[in-house]
């Protein structure tokens, strides 16, 4: 009960708190982002004219929307009955980190203990764990057939809002928070073999700078009908709004790209990066002759019926509860 509590506390608090997307600061940021976009891309003109772009009520209604508004709100039920008492946490993966490169490369002096270099590097090293991670577990949500069975439910959105998001199956937000406790952990316990034990973060109420920082320039517009492109340069090194847009298309020519959240060099790296091109029009969906998820019911269980279809599809022929082995039983 306490732990229910505790989620609807936090669920009431996601707008006061600047580790959720749904901090005030990072709404009214892609506020103004999107209404200079839209002011760089229209003739229009007008704070009528502006909230009928900001707000369609054919996309923040639609039938897909409102399912992730469910998804949201009772995703963190489950996640407070279910599986946050037994999600990884970072104090002993960090401690495990510097033991073992203690182990192998031995006691060494802090490679300095000037207190901004040391702010600056733990800030710096903590980002490039996160997103790096993020990328390396979103590659192998789609690459990993069985983890595609579950991420299929975030990328069946027809229409993005910046509350699809959290528009995802229970297993996969798991390990997402699991991810998250391992790319902190392996970041502590790497700078406090590198820094000693000062360690602190350069934050913005409690979040990241980096990640302050894109949270606030357009983070919530990258599930979004609005269409900021940054250009070739910068795309090349940072994802776009409309470069997440992209993944999300339900041509076939995009599947499979722009996996990374903040950097591009992951992409580019495993060559899945694309740059936007104006004026390119998109769908989104799982693409064509796949059903979206309709339902709350649909979103939790057709993951788990798909996964235990296609494990009896590639069982090995002799394996238990195969039909060769039933028939050699027999």
């Amino acid at each position: 009960m306490d732990l229910l509590l505790n989620e609807l506390r936090q669920l009431a608090n996601s707008l006061f708190d600047a580790n959720s997307r749904l901090f005030i600061g990072y709404l009214i940021g892609a506020i103004v982002c999107a209404a200079l976009v839209f002011m760089a891309q229209s003739d229009k003109r007008g704070l009528i004219a502006l909230s009928q772009f900001l707000f369609p009520r054919k996309l923040w209604w639609h039938r897909s929307a409102r399912l992730d508004y469910q998804l949201f709100v009772v995703n963190r039920l489950i996640r407070a009955l279910l599986w946050a008492p037994i999600v990884l946490t970072m104090v002993p993966i960090a401690l495990g980190a510097s033991d073992l490169l203690e182990a192998t490369f031995g006691h060494i002096q802090p490679i300095t203990t000037h207190p901004t270099l040391v702010l600056a590097s733990f800030t710096l090293i903590l980002f490039v764990f996160d997103d790096f991670t993020r990328f390396l577990l979103h590659y192998l949500m789609h690459k990993v057939p069985f983890l595609w069975h579950y991420h299929k439910v975030h990328h069946s959105a027809q229409v993005l809002t910046p509350m699809t998001i959290y528009r995802s199956h229970p297993l996969e937000s798991f390990l997402y928070a699991s991810r998250m406790a391992i790319a902190q952990g392996l970041a502590v316990g790497l700078s406090y073999f590198l820094f000693g034990p000062a360690l602190s973060m350069i934050d913005i109420f409690g979040a990241n700078l980096f990640v302050f920082i894109f949270n606030v320039f357009g983070s919530n517009l990258r599930h979004s009908h609005v269409k900021w492109h940054w250009g070739n340069r910068i795309e090349k090194w940072f994802i776009s709004p409309v470069q997440h847009q992209i993944h999300h298309s339900a041509h076939k020519q995009h599947f499979d790209k722009n996996f990374g959240t903040t950097l591009a060099i992951w992409d580019r790296l495993f060559g899945t990066l694309v740059v936007s091109k104006k004026g390119q029009k998109l769908t989104f969906g799982l693409g064509k002759g796949q059903q979206p998820h309709r339902n709350l019911t649909d979103a939790y269980l057709r993951p788990i019926t798909d996964h235990w279809t296609s494990a009896k599809k590639f069982s090995p022929p002799n394996a238990p509860g195969s039909k060769q082995s039933a028939s050699s039983a027999q």
